[in-house]
């Protein structure tokens, strides 16, 4: 009886036990991201402002700064999505309960507006693109609740925004998010 033994490379077994290794830390480190992510405080709900209306979701990252994500109406005929990373620079003691925080950021918007001229009766989708900031006030209950009021500025050009441009504008905003 002959047996038919093949070579065995060691670089191949190498690569290949190394090829596992890299793919087992890789799973672990985004298992871990999950795990600290799905630890940190995150709030959603609506957003309202001067013709604006918006679902906000709220991440903190491990302390008290948080990234923001929006998608909403702009106006009553545009839709705009934006994403803002927010420094909390004061949490005064106010009341016994409850949490309050100043906060300041900057972020991105882009979006599509539908401006029509008064001769015409057509739609006119109009690309947008900005700079936001925002400045505000938030006030987490004891309980789910998160109150906020804020200024955001914008800063953005258009594309047929009353006529091809730069755009800009202040839209104090009210949010009311479940906190949990």
């Amino acid at each position: 009886m002959v047996l038919n033994a093949k070579k065995i490379n060691i670089a191949t077994v190498y690569k290949h036990l190394s090829m596992k290794k890299s793919l087992i830390i890789a799973i672990a480190v985004l298992l871990g991201a999950a795990a600290v992510a799905s630890a940190q405080p995150k709030a959603i709900g609506v957003r309202l402002g001067w013709l604006t209306n918006q679902v906000s979701y709220e991440h903190y990252l491990g302390g008290p700064n948080f990234i923001e994500a929006e998608v909403g109406l702009h106006g009553f005929n545009g839709f705009s999505v934006s994403g803002l990373y927010n420094f909390v620079f004061a949490e005064p003691q106010w009341s016994p309960r409850g949490e309050w925080a100043w906060y300041a950021g900057p972020g991105l918007s882009l979006g599509y507006i539908d401006y029509r001229n008064k001769e015409s009766e057509n739609p006119n989708y109009n690309f947008m693109f900005g700079l936001v900031g925002q400045v505000g006030l938030e006030y987490t209950f004891w309980f789910p609740l998160q109150l906020s009021v804020d200024l955001r500025p914008f800063v953005g050009y258009c594309d047929g925004f009353y006529r091809d441009g730069i755009g800009f504008g202040f839209i104090p905003q009210f949010s009311v998010r479940y906190h949990f």
